[in-house]
C-alpha cells in the first residue's frame, strides 16, 4: 500500500475543525491510509495500534533526539542536554535514571494526602453552588499544586509558572507553534533552581542539585544549572498541562454517561480502570513525532531517512483491531491498556503521578457532587497543536 496524499483523506494538527472531533478523520486514516503522508506540512503518520506501538518502541529507527513535536523537529534546532523527552541513548538512560530516583512509587504515593488536601481546598467552597468551571476551579489548580509541591516552588508563585507553561503551548488561527513559545525556553523555572541552590529543601530541584552521576563520557559530576532548569521545565509542563486535560475529559465523559458515573460513586474500586478508559478514549496528548534515522518500509512505502513520523496514539487507542467496540466508553472495559503514555524508553515517567491525581480528584468530586451536567454551549477547547482538552468546562451540579 502506498502513502496517501492530502488529495484523499486529509489530516492537519493545526486544523481546529478536525481537532474539535478528530475521530472520524482518525478512523479514515486507519482504514484508508495506514501510512499517511502530508506533503504540505512535511510529515508521515501511522494510526493503527500495531504501527503506533512499533514506532514508539523503536527508538533506533524513530528518534526523539530532535524533539517529539512537529514544529521543533522542523526547526532543526540543537536540543540542549536535559530535555529528557528529546533524547536517545546514551544520554536518555543516564538522565532517566536520575529522575527515576525522585519519581519512586513510594515518593509519589506519599503525596496523596497533600494532593487530597488541595482537592478539598478547591472543591469545598463550591458545595452549595449551582455550578462552576471545572477547569478553572480544579483542572488548573490541583495539578499545579502537586507539581509545585514536588518541585519545591512556593505556592504563592505557582500560578505564574503554570500560566507561563500554558502560554508556551498555545497556538492561534490554525497556525503552528512558534519556537519562542516552546518549553525549551525554561525561563519560568530558572529563578527557582537558583533559589533552591541557596535554600535546599525536600524536593526534586534540591535532589537534582545534589545528585552525583557518571555521564556518557565516564566523568562523575553534578548536573549543570542549565540541565536542571530544562529537567524541571519539562516536568512542570507535563505535570500541569496533561493532568489538567485528564480532569476535564473524565468530567465530560462521566456527564455524558451518568449511569457509569453512578457505578463509580457506588463502587470506588472501579475508578482506576475508569481513568484508564478515559485516557484511552480521550488522550490529552493525541500524537507525538519522531525523526526517521534510516530508510524504513511501512505498508509498502519506503520512508526516507530524515523524514518525520507522527504516531497518532489517539487513533491507535480506538483501533477496532485491538479493542472491541472501541468508540464506546466503558468503565469496566477489560484489558484497557492504551498508548496514551507512549512506549519504549520514553514511556511517561510521570504516569503514576497523573493517575494518582486523577483518582483523588474524581473521588473528591463524587463525594460532593454525585451528579453534574456540562454546559456545552459555554465550554471551549484549548487552542494548541500539542495537547487536546478543555480550556473551560462549566458544569451544573444542581
Amino acid at each position: 500500500m502506498t502513502a496517501t496524499t492530502t488529495d484523499e483523506v486529509s489530516f492537519s494538527p493545526y486544523d481546529s475543525a478536525i481537532i474539535a472531533d478528530p475521530y472520524p478523520v482518525f478512523a479514515r486514516l486507519r482504514e484508508e491510509a495506514p501510512l499517511y503522508h502530508n506533503r504540505e506540512l512535511g510529515f508521515y503518520a501511522v494510526s493503527r495500534h500495531a504501527d503506533v506501538a512499533a514506532v514508539l518502541q523503536d527508538h533506533e529507527t524513530y528518534s526523539s533526539a530532535k524533539g517529539d513535536i512537529l514544529e521543533i523537529i522542523q526547526a532543526d534546532i540543537e536540543v540542549p542536554s536535559g530535555v529528557l523527552i528529546f533524547e536517545d541513548p546514551p544520554l536518555h538512560p543516564l538522565h532517566r535514571r536520575l529522575l527515576s530516583r525522585v519519581f519512586t512509587p513510594k515518593r509519589i504515593a506519599s503525596l496523596e494526602p497533600q494532593i487530597r488536601e488541595f482537592c478539598v481546598r478547591s472543591l469545598d467552597p463550591l458545595v452549595g453552588s449551582d455550578g462552576f468551571d471545572v477547569i478553572a476551579e480544579v483542572g488548573a489548580q490541583v495539578p499545579m499544586r502537586a507539581i509545585g509541591l514536588l518541585l519545591g516552588i512556593p505556592e504563592a508563585e505557582q500560578e505564574a509558572v503554570r500560566d507561563a507553561v500554558d502560554n508556551s503551548l498555545r497556538t492561534e488561527g490554525n497556525q503552528p507553534m512558534t519556537m519562542d513559545q516552546t518549553l525549551l525556553d525554561g525561563e519560568a523555572f530558572g529563578a527557582y533552581v537558583d533559589w533552591r541552590a541557596a535554600n535546599p529543601g525536600d524536593d526534586v530541584i534540591t535532589q537534582l542539585l545534589q545528585a552525583e552521576f557518571e555521564d556518557e563520557t565516564g566523568t562523575v559530576r553534578h548536573l549543570t544549572r542549565d540541565e536542571i532548569v530544562l529537567y524541571v521545565t519539562v516536568l512542570g509542563g507535563a505535570g500541569n498541562e496533561t493532568t489538567g486535560r485528564l480532569i476535564g475529559w473524565f468530567t465530560k465523559l462521566l456527564a455524558d454517561h451518568p449511569e457509569q458515573r453512578a457505578a463509580l460513586a457506588a463502587d470506588r474500586s472501579l475508578i482506576p480502570n475508569a481513568l484508564e478508559e478515559v485516557l484511552r478514549l480521550e488522550p490529552p496528548g493525541p500524537f507525538m513525532c519522531r525523526s526517521v534515522t534510516r530508510d524504513v518500509e511501512v505498508h509498502g512505502t519506503t520512508i526516507p531517512q530524515g523524514s518525520i513520523m507522527m504516531a497518532i496514539m489517539a487513533a491507535a487507542n480506538r483501533d477496532p483491531r485491538r479493542y472491541a467496540d472501541p468508540d464506546r466508553f466503558d468503565v469496566r472495559r477489560p484489558d484497557v491498556q492504551h498508548l496514551t503514555f507512549g512506549g519504549g524508553i520514553h514511556f511517561c515517567l510521570g504516569n503514576a503521578l497523573a493517575r494518582l491525581e486523577g483518582r483523588v480528584v474524581l473521588e473528591e468530586m463524587l463525594d460532593r457532587f454525585p451528579t453534574w451536567t456540562v454546559d456545552i454551549d459555554r465550554a471551549r477547547l484549548a487552542s494548541t497543536s500539542t495537547v487536546r482538552g478543555w480550556e473551560t468546562l462549566p458544569v451544573r451540579v444542581r
